[in-house]
């Protein structure tokens, strides 16, 4: 679901397309190898679906009760994107807790620094030794979810990038994987922004006048996290 913004960064935006198809497509062939795993298939409908998502097994163990879940990471330090983190880390926890998939715990960035030297990971680099057992033992967590700010343009044409990865601590087994941009430049995503939230009975009446839906990065960020979250596999 990535949209340019302009043709001035299409080349830009093409290559960064290729990429993550290519990040998504090792990540599914890894899987592959070493559970039997297989990407879950595009959704198709109204609105546009996320379609960059790995999940398995197809629902979600019983024992997976409790998952720990790392500060909203960033690669790029001298972007906007830390202030994005700031801004949208409590619309993340909103989120998550509204799926109910799982309890959530917080890992607080402080207790990660003293564990590890960062304050945060975003599940793509090498990651410590015994990194999966230290927070299973400080969390009493069964999983763990690394989240990634990809993106963040908090002007319009507003443009939020999420990329998740939930982990089994105790096998380290990738259980759900997404990568997405949401840009409001496309209309089909502005349209869906607008309706989020609404009542279906509302959407034969025209959304134009949802002024915040498009230009709020916290109401975009809200729809754009709960498209990708509800991603994840039942139980």
């Amino acid at each position: 679901m990535n949209f340019g913004a302009c043709s001035g960064r299409g080349h830009r935006r093409g290559l960064e397309k290729r990429w993550r198809a290519g990040w998504l497509a090792g990540l599914f062939a890894l899987s592959g190898v070493l559970t039997g795993g297989q990407a879950s298939p595009p959704h198709t409908g109204r609105d546009p679906r996320p379609d960059n998502v790995f999940a398995y097994p197809a629902k979600l163990s019983l024992d997976l009760r409790r998952v720990a879940v790392l500060p909203l990471a960033a690669e790029n330090s001298g972007s906007s994107l830390p202030e994005g983190c700031a801004a949208l880390t409590p619309v993340l926890w909103e989120q998550l807790i509204k799926t109910k998939r799982f309890e959530v715990v917080t890992v607080e960035p402080k207790a990660l620094r003293r564990a590890t030297g960062q304050v945060n990971w975003t599940g793509t680099e090498s990651l410590p030794t015994d990194f999966l057992g230290f927070l299973r033992r400080e969390y009493a967590c069964d999983g763990v979810l690394f989240a990634e700010l990809t993106t963040y343009r908090a002007y319009a044409p507003l443009a939020i990038g999420w990329r998740f990865k939930l982990v089994d601590a105790r096998s380290g087994q990738i259980l759900w994987a997404s990568d997405e941009l949401f840009d409001a430049a496309s209309p089909a995503v502005a349209r869906a922004a607008q309706r989020f939230g609404e009542p279906r009975s509302s959407w034969l009446f025209g959304h134009e006048d949802n002024w915040l839906a498009v230009n709020s990065p916290s109401q975009f960020g809200r729809f754009a996290a709960t498209t990708v979250l509800d991603t994840l596999p039942e139980r």
